[in-house]
This record gives structure tokens, C-alpha cells and sequence, in this order.
């Protein structure tokens, strides 16, 4: 699914777990959100990402990951010339898209 920051796919989708590749263009970042119902961990594959994570802001390198819990306000963004894949692998009861809630939309 192709977005103004990159594009992600579902790679795996099963009862309570999806996994998803997130391609984010250098420079671009994504809204700030917040998810309810599901968990996440992110995997950097390739680039440099940028996470706010809550009150927090981390870099997050190549082989590196982070963890998302519920309910916490979160941002991706590239850093850098190169293109940022990541892995994200979600966990939860409730994994549509409408359990996202755009807090400041890009």
C-alpha cells in the first residue's frame, strides 16, 4: 500500500499477529499515533529510523528494535540518505486499521 512516506505490506496475517515491511522514503516520517488494542515491535532491516515513542525520542539503527506497548503515542521517521525497511510484527485482539488514531497527521 503505497502512502506519501514510503509504502508498507501485510507479509503475515494470522489470529492475534500480523507482520508488516515498512518502507520509508529518507526524510519522510509518519503520522503520530496511538494504538489501543494491539502491541508492537519494530525491526530495522536497512537505514536509520527516528521512534517517539511517549515523551521519548530513540534512534534505532540497523539490526537494532524497539517495543511499542499499548496505548503508547508513537512516530517513525527516516534519517538519512538511505531508505528505512523495517519489520513490524503487531500482537493483539483487534488488529484492523481502524485502531489507529492519527494524533497530528503529516
Amino acid at each position: 500500500m503505497y502512502r506519501p512516506w514510503g509504502f508498507y505490506e501485510s507479509l503475515i496475517q494470522g489470529d492475534r499477529l500480523q507482520v508488516k515491511r515498512i518502507d520509508v522514503d529518507p526524510g519522510h516520517k509518519l503520522s503520530l499515533q496511538q494504538k489501543f488494542h494491539r502491541i508492537e515491535h519494530w525491526v530495522v532491516v536497512t537505514g536509520t529510523a527516528v521512534v517517539t515513542r511517549d515523551a521519548e525520542e530513540i534512534m534505532v539503527h540497523e539490526n537494532e528494535s524497539i517495543y511499542l506497548p499499548f496505548g503508547s503515542v508513537h512516530r517513525l521517521e527516516s534519517l538519512g540518505k538511505t531508505p528505512l525497511v523495517l519489520i513490524e510484527v503487531q500482537s493483539g485482539l483487534y488488529l484492523g486499521e481502524d485502531d489507529i488514531v492519527r494524533i497530528k497527521d503529516i
